[in-house]
């Protein structure tokens, strides 16, 4: 620790601390363009000057300089930095007066209006004339892809968006050209941007030369209510903001979280909103003579009861979709077992996790915060590329500082380097047995990951592949005590909360593939499920948002509540119970997902006992007590790693397929997004990368 004195206050900090951390936690506030917590320091901007005595005799740029480097007084006393001196403030006018010379007077119509660091500074340290009679410069607009909007005429140069790009998002998409002021921000052949996490550079951009494409000119910062919620495009559960104005979702934001996803989101998660508008289911509809036609809610629970009543226990089945909150997965597993099956599953993807073994068994046990942990690091059957974007831009933060990767299943990208092992369950049946030179690096570790993703679980031999899996992390070291790298890595953000409840098949119930089958069943419904396809011969209830693949195969659609228009309770991949906040209302007669089943378990003759949202959350808080710990993560009992290591099974010999192929239209708000088409039309080849 190092001792100084920031205006007057005597402080202790970490000697690598630099002068603007250190000002900081002195409570002085140091304004900045270019300096920012999570890229490398470049000082282009020079807005952060602060004046030290016994330093230079000009002022110093505070995010460039550490404390270490400060020299103490003639008789030892701490080094002295003044943030507020005349000399400062002169200084920071002067470079505020450099930054303006060229920056164009577009705060009328510029999107970044009411958010832009310049124009915060600018009322700080602005002149109120210009000394400078020469025309501005002039910078052609680049085409960068269809999210990002580029106006370069605003860019001060501070290559926020250019470090991100490169160290954060691990692809060189952007870059600078020429000096001075002939520099350039470009992507060089003007073609689009590559990454899943391109849209945080509108975040990270502190002007107006690049922002939101999709949302320009729809809203002002100041007409939006901003609500705090959860994200559902995957797993991870990053923390976002949705801003809407009226009924209308306007655009999604990302929240900090340290433990999550800091401050970063994917551009599924930012972008997905148009989705929100559009294939909109808001009225029951009723299929008649081989026709959907809309109908009351009281005709279209008849219709449901007549069928209902009809049909054996045994011959009416469920199956919950990847977005669905636990509240309404609550819900319906209360209302099949007070019709007497059995029959429902949460696993559209035909995962072969069973959740009696114990929570541990399914969890990311590491958890994401654990990944800057870990000293090694195994991928068996994953693309967290495509499967967690956030997660894998935690991996590759690792992977800088010195981590070895290695990757069992599809050779893919994944914007860092690994050492590729090999394609299937042969080589990690291998390394299980201790054979191979990352065997012994995943042994010699203090702190292994191992990371199982769909391309594992979600196969016909899944079981006894996570069961490999499990004795790998065992036997080399990844579980011990203080210490379960085990982690299983979801895409589906419901999936987590439905395996803690226990929404699979009871003793002789179906699965989804089973369920789905020709002649299984009499009655199914589908409650947001659209990745299983149905075949003919079952009355399918459909209860979902869009008109997706489950509401073309139904014979009743009842319109449900998307999820920023409902409240509801979510648990990520690592087992962290997460409270995602209704942002809108759903449009027409859609209502949330617990109230529909409410309402037609009544009708059904078997009322569920709870009127209200807030007494089904008492009786599954009462039921399941971790769910009332909202975000915390509780520790998950490691013994469950080693019943699942001990199931067995022989696997296939088939390689590994990584379970998501196009990233942009997972779910159903992702394919009703004309957005989401876009971006994945571009990722297939199908729209030309460069602008005509």
């Amino acid at each position: 620790m190092a001792k100084l004195i920031v205006d007057g206050q005597e402080i202790e900090v970490p000697a690598e601390y630099t002068l603007l951390q250190a000002c900081e936690a002195a409570g002085a506030e140091i304004p900045r363009f270019c300096f920012h917590e999570r890229l490398s320091i470049a000082g282009n901007c020079r807005m952060c000057l602060v004046e030290v005595k016994g330093g230079p005799p000009k002022p110093t740029a505070s995010c460039a300089m550490a404390v270490r480097d400060l020299r103490p007084g003639p008789k030892g006393e701490p080094p002295v930095v003044l943030t507020k001196s005349p000399m400062v403030k002169k200084a920071r006018e002067g470079v505020m007066e450099f930054l303006l010379i060229n920056h164009p007077l577009d705060c009328p119509i510029c999107d970044q209006g009411g958010e832009c660091d310049l124009q915060d500074q600018a009322m700080a340290y602005g002149a109120d004339k210009n000394r400078y009679a020469e025309n501005k410069r002039a910078v052609e607009d680049k085409y960068i892809g269809p999210l990002v909007k580029t106006v370069m005429n605003r860019c001060i140069h501070c290559t926020r968006c250019v470090r991100f790009t490169t160290e954060v998002a691990g692809v060189s998409d952007l870059g600078a050209i020429g000096r001075g002021e002939d520099m350039e921000i470009t992507t060089y052949l003007e073609k689009a941007m590559s990454s899943e996490l391109q849209g945080n550079v509108i975040d990270l951009c502190p002007v107006g030369a690049l922002t939101s494409k999709p949302y320009e000119f729809h809203a002002r910062p100041w007409e939006l209510s901003k609500t705090e919620s959860i994200d559902v495009m995957d797993a991870v559960g990053s923390a976002i903001r949705i801003d809407a104005r009226g009924r209308e979702v306007m655009r999604i934001m990302p929240r900090t979280n340290e433990a999550v996803n800091e401050e970063w989101i994917s551009d599924k998660t930012r972008f997905v909103w148009d989705g929100l508008r559009t294939q909109r289911l808001d009225k029951p509809y009723l299929r008649v003579d081989g026709r959907l036609k809309a109908v009351g809610w009281q005709e279209a629970f008849a219709a449901i009861a007549a069928k209902v009543k009809a049909a054996r226990p045994e011959r009416i089945g469920a199956i919950a979709g990847d977005l669905a909150a636990v509240e309404e997965l609550y819900a319906l597993k209360d209302l099949i077992a007070r019709l007497g099956s059995k029959n429902l599953d949460a696993r559209q993807d035909g995962a072969r996790i069973d959740p009696s073994l114990g929570r541990a068994s399914y969890l990311f046990n590491p958890t994401i915060a654990g990944i800057e942990e870990a000293d090694a690091i195994l991928l068996v059957g994953t693309n967290p590329r495509k499967e967690a974007a956030v997660l894998n831009a935690r991996i590759r933060k690792r992977w800088l500082r010195g981590t070895r990767v290695a990757l069992i299943g599809e050779k893919v990208d994944l914007t860092y380097s690994y050492d590729y092992l090999g394609a299937g369950a042969d080589t990690l049946a291998d390394l299980a047995a201790g054979r191979g030179a990352f065997a012994d690096v995943l042994k010699g570790a203090q702190k292994p990951i191992i990371i199982v993703g769909g391309g594992v679980y979600a196969r016909e031999d899944g079981a006894a592949l996570l069961s490999l899996a499990a004795r790998a992390a065992r036997d080399l070291g990844a579980v011990k005590d203080g210490w379960n790298g085990f982690g299983v890595l979801h895409n589906a953000a419901s999936r987590v909360g439905a395996l803690d409840l226990g929404f699979v098949p009871g003793e002789g119930g179906l699965d989804a593939a089973g369920m789905a089958a020709a002649g299984a069943l009499d009655v199914l419904f589908l409650l947001g499920a659209d990745e299983v396809t149905v075949a003919p011969g079952a009355f399918v209830v459909y209860q979902g948002s869009h008109g997706d693949r489950g509401a073309h195969r139904a014979d009743v659609i009842l319109p449900a509540a998307a999820y920023p228009e409902r409240s509801g309770l979510y648990v990520n991949t690592e087992g962290r119970v997460q409270f995602a906040n209704r942002a809108a209302f759903p449009p027409g007669e859609a209502r949330e997902d617990w109230a529909i089943l409410r309402a037609l378990s009544e009708v059904l003759g078997v009322k569920l006992g709870y009127d209200s949202l807030a007494a089904l959350r008492r009786t599954l808080t009462a039921a399941f007590p971790h769910f009332g710990a909202v975000d915390h993560i509780v520790p998950a009992d490691p013994a469950a790693i080693a019943l699942l290591a001990g199931k067995g099974g022989t696997p296939a010999k088939d390689a590994f397929v990584a379970p998501i192929a196009d990233f942009y239209l997972t779910n159903p708000i992702a394919r009703a997004s004309a957005v989401m088409a876009q971006c994945s039309q571009l990722a297939r080849g199908g729209l030309p990368l460069a602008a005509e």
